[in-house]
Formats: structure tokens, sequence, C-alpha cells
């Protein structure tokens, strides 16, 4: 079997058991909607990212294209496609391209153009139905909780209710995107097992940016909290020897 179809179906398959494992607990997590969050939590609310303990609110027109543009054009994306490109330059993959910042520049904006595609997609379809496509974020978990919350909502969504549905829009966007692409892409990436390898690729790029989202805030307010305490002990030091 081809080694790209292997990651694929082991991606499909690990999210889809960990989506059925967690979907009851994960559920059950997530609370009321309109349930207020203590003040110790700290609930990041942003254009991705929504607190589960927060009272909900559905998203608007607005949010949901500032949504796909911050998915699109955000620092995070930008760095994964300069990733990408590199790791595909290095590789001379597709060869076309040649291993070249010529070759570098054509499978970013290849990239690019799939993003775009795939997040205008989920936005828009998604927005028929009434799926939100923002992250929920579920800091009062317990820690193996949470990897189940990473993977719940990379299958699922919130509706106009708050309450969980599977994430359609993004069950099209991320193939829809991938097969679509195969009509500008050179012929060696625009078969059928490309798209299907991309697919793969992007349901692990999902959850990968997931697990960013629910931990980065964690990461980032314990360094802060070491910064200031070796600030604080730096002062103190200071201090004495003036003393």
């Amino acid at each position: 079997m081809d080694p790209r179809l292997s990651i694929v179906a082991s991606l499909l398959l690990s999210s889809a058991i960990g989506a059925i494992a967690c979907s009851p607990s994960c559920a059950q997590g997530l609370g009321k909607p309109d349930a207020p969050i203590p003040k110790s939590v700290d609930a990041v609310d942003t254009v991705k990212v929504i607190s589960a303990q927060a009272p909900y609110e559905y998203i608007t027109p607005k949010q949901r294209v500032q949504w796909a543009m911050t998915e699109t054009f955000g620092p995070e994306s930008l760095l994964v496609g300069g990733w990408s490109a590199g790791i595909g330059t290095a590789r001379d993959h597709p060869p076309e391209y040649g291993p070249h910042w010529e070759g570098f520049a054509k499978r970013y904006g290849i990239r690019f153009s799939g993003v775009a595609t795939s997040n205008a997609m989920e936005a828009g379809l998604g927005a028929l139905w009434g799926e939100d496509p923002r992250y929920v974020r579920n800091p009062l978990l317990p820690f193996k909780r949470r990897i189940d919350n990473v993977f719940l909502f990379s299958l699922m969504a919130r509706n106009r209710h708050g309450q969980l549905m599977p994430a359609y829009a993004r069950y099209i966007a991320i193939p829809g995107n991938n097969f679509l692409s195969n009509t500008w892409r050179v012929s060696s990436d625009a078969t059928t097992r490309a798209a299907l390898a991309r697919t793969g690729y992007g349901i692990a790029g999902d959850i990968c940016g997931n697990a960013w989202n629910e931990f980065w805030p964690d990461v980032k307010r314990r360094f802060a909290a070491q910064q200031r305490t070796c600030s604080d002990e730096g002062s103190r030091r200071h201090l004495f020897r003036e003393v």
C-alpha cells in the first residue's frame, strides 16, 4: 500500500476513534453554555477560540469572515506554510517546481491557495446550516480530557444554540479543496492519491492547531509567571545589595 495512503488511513481512523471515545465525556465537560467562567481560569476568547464555560454567543457574519481571514493570513498559518514549502523544496517534491527559491515560492503559493479555499468553503457552507467553526477551549477539564476535547472539536462543532453537531462544513472543505486544487496543480501532484494524502495532512494539521489553541495559553501564562518571579527575585537582590 502507498505510504501516503497509510498515513491518511491512520489519521482518519485515529481521529474517528478519538472522537467516538471522547464525545460523551467531553460533551459533559463542556457544561452549560451560559455557565460563568471562574476568575482564576485563563479564558482566552479570540477570533478562532471561545471558552466552553463562557456564555455562548453564536458567531456573527463579521466574526465568520474574521475567522476565515485569520485562519488564512494569521501568523500560525503563514509559518506552517513556510515550513511545509521548505520541506517540499528540500525533498524536491513535486519535482516540476525545482529545489530552489522559485520552487519554494511556488510550493508556498499552491499551499496558500488550498488553505484559502478550504477556509472559505468551511466558513461559507457552515453559515448555511449554523455551524460555528471556532474551537471551544475547556481549561477546567483534566489534562487527558482536554486531549479528548482537542479531538472532539476536530470533528464536531457548535450549532446556533451552542449544542454539539458534526462539523459537516469541515468534512466537505478539507477533502473538497484538496481535490479541487488538482485542477491547478502540476500533473505529478494532481492525482487522487496525492489529494487523499493532502486530506490526511489537513486533518492532522487541524488537530495540531486545536492542540495549540487548547494548551498554548497555559504555557504562555506559566512562562509569564516565571518571568515575573525572576524579575521580583532580581529586584530583591538589587535592593539587598543597596542596603
